[in-house]
């Protein structure tokens, strides 16, 4: 049985223009060297000429034959490939939201249920994210009064983690504060902070979550998503190198708009921390996507 559905096979053919028997703009030889530079595989190896001998007869069969860990280490090394082949050529993408339709067939590869090592748990592929639903729930979060917006935004939230299985626990207080919620990504756990406001969160807010973070256990880390976003001067005076990260609306509605998993929104977010020490980075520039 193939690991690879027939919808999902439709979605990686249109990415990879592969609809014409070829791959992205690979030739032979070049695609032969990909698969052994990159993922020391044998391109040519006769088992993956089966059902045919062009580049994408043979990519079909190979990812329908391999095991799911190699299928997703093969799209994602190819969507790098894809990304950086549009950059060199400085030609627009004509697919703009391929990184989101390809990196949902990643997920669903590389998902784990619950209580499998790392804690990640992406939605059953047998329960589709609920994009459409999550994004008129978020459009309709503008007509509220800000009292009840604030309450609402917080539920939303709740699905919003909920819908790609990272555990969410909702808003509850403890002697002295209040804590927007939690969730599980990656084994780690991650305390919530949401707000709906006027103006963008300054460093002040910025510095009392972190606080609440630091207050907790030594492992734990935190999520800030403010809807109006955050502005240049808080977040300099914040500073750097704390354990929380930060999303603002329009990173939820890119992700959303994109079909871009959540948690690979979250990975790229914690990485880019780690290896800047940035709390926020806007999830376009994170992957990309030119507005």
């Amino acid at each position: 049985m193939s690991i690879i559905k027939a919808s999902e096979m439709r979605v990686i053919d249109r990415v990879l223009g592969m609809e014409s028997g070829y791959v992205l703009n690979f030739s032979d030889r070049t695609i032969a060297e990909f698969f052994l530079d990159e993922l020391n595989i044998d391109f040519n190896d006769e088992r993956f000429a089966t059902n045919g001998t062009s580049k994408a007869k043979r990519l079909r069969t190979f990812l329908q034959t391999v095991d799911k860990g190699t299928a997703a280490r093969t799209l994602r090394q190819l969507l790098k490939y894809r990304v950086s082949m549009y950059q060199l050529s400085g030609q627009a993408d004509d697919l703009p939201n391929a990184d989101g339709m390809l990196l949902e067939v990643v997920a669903r590869l590389e998902g784990k249920m619950a209580g499998d090592d790392g804690g990640r748990v992406p939605s059953p592929a047998s329960v589709p994210v609920p994009i459409e639903a999550l994004k008129s729930a978020l459009i309709a979060l503008h007509d509220l009064a800000p009292q009840p917006r604030g309450y609402a935004f917080e539920k939303f939230t709740t699905d919003f983690f909920q819908a790609y299985g990272l555990q969410p626990n909702s808003p509850f207080r403890l002697v002295g504060e209040q804590i927007d919620g939690s969730f599980k990504f990656d084994g780690e756990f991650y305390l919530l902070e949401a707000k709906w406001q006027g103006p963008r969160t300054p460093a002040a807010d910025l510095r009392n979550f972190h606080g609440k973070v630091q207050e907790k256990a030594s492992w734990a880390r935190g999520l800030f998503i403010s809807n109006s976003g955050f502005s240049d001067e808080g977040l300099h005076a914040f500073g750097r190198a704390k354990s929380i990260i930060c999303m603002d609306g329009y990173d939820v509605w890119t992700m959303l708009n994109n079909r871009l998993p959540l948690p690979e929104v979250l990975d790229r977010k914690v990485r880019h921390a780690a290896e800047r020490g940035e709390v926020f980075c806007s999830v376009a520039d994170l992957f990309g996507i030119k507005s």
